[in-house]
Parts: structure tokens; sequence; C-alpha cells
């Protein structure tokens, strides 16, 4: 089933545009993505949202079709862009993926009394001496050389990437990432974000990792029902994360997703699974 989308846009606290495409009818729904990605990756799940839901799928700053990061950028700048959509759509839900549940889960805490429900898939909180950012500076230092087959190769390697690609040893998987990057660029179509476009934005993505590192409690605090997903074939510190929520969160529900790894909430996943429990949770009074 084909779904249009429209796109809107709003102004954040610091001028930033943040543009957000918009599907469906009913309460409404904020998706945010994690890193490396935009809009897009959600457009099955908010399809499968749609007939229950007016779904907003913000492009985080810095991609698609929203303004630059800033130079002052850190959490509180995406939870600002966060409360003007909100502000604008009334939207009481919130769900978000990666270090996009990161984002999620403190503009529900920022916004108590706009953000009803927030789910959350494995957001990447370094935790008990986890550290989902480890890989960061040797990700800068490719990028700033301008090597972005190696810096893909990098996160993939960094954050568990769960591929049968990522199981090639590096000296094979930089060049053939270095080809695949030039190739997606010259197929690039329409609106579609190249993925040379998107790898330079993960820089910012560690920052929010940093920012909470060890600083959950203030989260015992917070008002919003919550709704944590995991897949079973992710890495253990995104579970490691999940646990600590569960036993921290005072309205809280969990699931994991047999066979399913980090990305199952995007197209290249299994989103109509991970649509079947927000759709329940997001309609229950």
């Amino acid at each position: 089933m084909s779904i249009d989308f429209t796109t809107d846009k709003v102004s954040s606290a610091d001028g930033t545009t943040i543009g957000y495409r918009q599907t469906g009818n009913g309460p409404g729904l904020i998706l945010v993505h994690g890193a490396m990605m935009v809009s897009q990756n959600f457009s099955q799940l908010a399809t499968a949202l749609a007939d229950m839901f007016t779904v907003y799928i913000p492009d985080r700053r810095g991609r698609g079709l929203s303004g630059p990061h800033g130079s002052n950028y850190c959490l509180d700048r995406e939870c600002e862009d966060m409360q003007a959509i909100v502000h604008k759509t009334r939207a009481q839900n919130i769900f978000g993926l990666s270090s996009g549940a990161i984002v999620a889960l403190e503009s529900a805490f920022t916004l108590p009394d706009a953000i009803r429900k927030v789910a959350l898939y494995e957001p990447p909180f370094a935790v008990n001496g986890s550290a989902p950012d480890a890989w960061s500076p040797r990700f800068d230092a490719e990028l700033t050389k301008g090597d972005l087959g190696a810096a893909m190769v990098t996160v993939m390697k960094g954050t568990g990437d769960s591929s049968l690609l990522n199981l090639l040893p590096r000296f094979l998987l930089v060049p053939f990432m270095r080809f695949a990057i030039e190739a997606d660029a010259k197929e690039t179509q329409g609106d579609a974000i190249p993925l040379k476009a998107l790898i330079p934005t993960v820089h910012f993505d560690p920052q929010l990792v940093r920012e909470t590192a060890n600083k959950l409690d203030h989260f015992k605090a917070l008002q919003a029902n919550v709704l944590l997903l995991g897949g079973s074939q992710s890495q253990g510190y995104l579970k490691v994360a999940l646990n600590a929520l569960d036993k921290l969160l005072p309205r809280v529900e969990r699931i994991e997703f047999p066979g399913l790894g980090h990305l199952a909430a995007t197209d290249q996943g299994q989103p109509q699974r991970v649509a079947q429990e927000l759709r329940r949770f997001f309609a229950e009074k």
C-alpha cells in the first residue's frame, strides 16, 4: 500500500528550520530517527501506523529538510526541535530509535504536560561502564581525512553492526565501502539523501551519548508511560541500557523481538512487527 506524505516545517528556538514529513489521520505521533538516517528511513513504519495516527517524521537537524546542526549543538537543541514540532502539531506521543530514542526520552522529560507516551527502541545510553561512543575518535579522524569509506567501517565495527558484510576484515571492507558510497551517490534519485551526505552527520550523535552518560537517575521523575523495545539479536550494550531503564522508570513496559536487531523499525528491517506493538501501546487509554 502506497501512502502519500506531505512536508512542512517549524522554526526551532535557535532559528534552525526543522522539516518533517506527515501522513495519516488520528492522534499525533512523532517518529525520531537515529544516526545516519533521515525521515525516509521510517516510510514503511509510518505507513503501517497511518490508519490510526497522524504521523510526523522530522529530519533531525543537519539532514534532509532541516537546517544545520549549528555551532551550539547539544541534546538541548534536539529537544528544542521536538518542542517546536509538539507545539505546532499537539502530538502527545513520540517514538525514537537509537540516538533518536535519547532525544525522544529527554523530550518527554522536558515536556511533561505535552508528551503522554514515549516508545524507545534501544537508546545507546552509557551505563555500568559501557561505552557506546568509544569508536567516535577514530571516526572523527577518518572524517577529517575525507575517508568516508574508512569512517563508515569504523561506525559499523564500533557499533557492532550485525550484517554479514561487517564480518569482513577491515582491509577488505574499507575499499568496498569506498566504492559502495560512490555508487550510491550516483544512483540516488529524487529527494533521497545519499550516504555520502549522511556519514558526516554521525559526528554529532556521540555527543548525545556523552551528555547522558551515567546520568539516567533524573528519569525517575518521568510522568509519561514508556514502552521499551529491543531485538534479541542486538548488541549487549544496548540491552544493558534497556535493563537500566526498565529498573528505573516508574511507568514502563518492555518487549523484545525474537530474531530482530537494532534497525528493525526502519525500512531495512521489519517495521510491520514494530508497528504492531506501537499501535497497541499508543492506542491504549
